[in-house]
């Protein structure tokens, strides 16, 4: 599973993930810093990365395209930093590894709880 930082979120995840025995990159190093959460969404997808994001957009990007990918781990709470918050994001990867490989939107809160929901995520009547 390839995991791709977000803008919002330090690019020192990358290492952090890295040294976990995560691939990762941080998107200022892959495109243009300015893409639209939609681009940026699209472009996961196609190349089969989980975007890790402090931005509820992407969940709800996935909600309105009812799309089964790319999976998103919202990560709310402050400070989101890989030092305080690293250990408890690398057991929630390892826990919900295929969920996240199959499609999913996984939200990890302030006490580093992780909600899961699979996609495509079915809302409308």
């Amino acid at each position: 599973m390839k995991l791709l930082v977000d803008m919002n979120l330090t690019p020192r995840w990358v290492s952090f993930l890295k040294k976990s025995g995560w691939e990762s990159q941080h998107w200022s190093a892959i495109r243009d810093p300015c893409a639209t959460d939609r681009a940026i969404t699209a472009w996961a997808r196609q190349n089969n990365f989980v975007i890790l994001t402090n931005d509820s957009d992407f969940p709800q990007i996935l909600a309105y395209t009812r799309e089964s990918g790319p999976s998103v781990v919202l990560m709310r709470g402050a400070p989101l930093t890989p030092e305080i918050r690293g250990a408890a994001l690398i057991l929630a990867l390892d826990k919900f590894r295929d969920e996240l490989e199959a499609g999913a939107i996984a939200t990890m809160d302030w006490g580093d709880k992780l909600r899961v929901r699979v996609l495509p995520l079915d809302w409308r009547p």
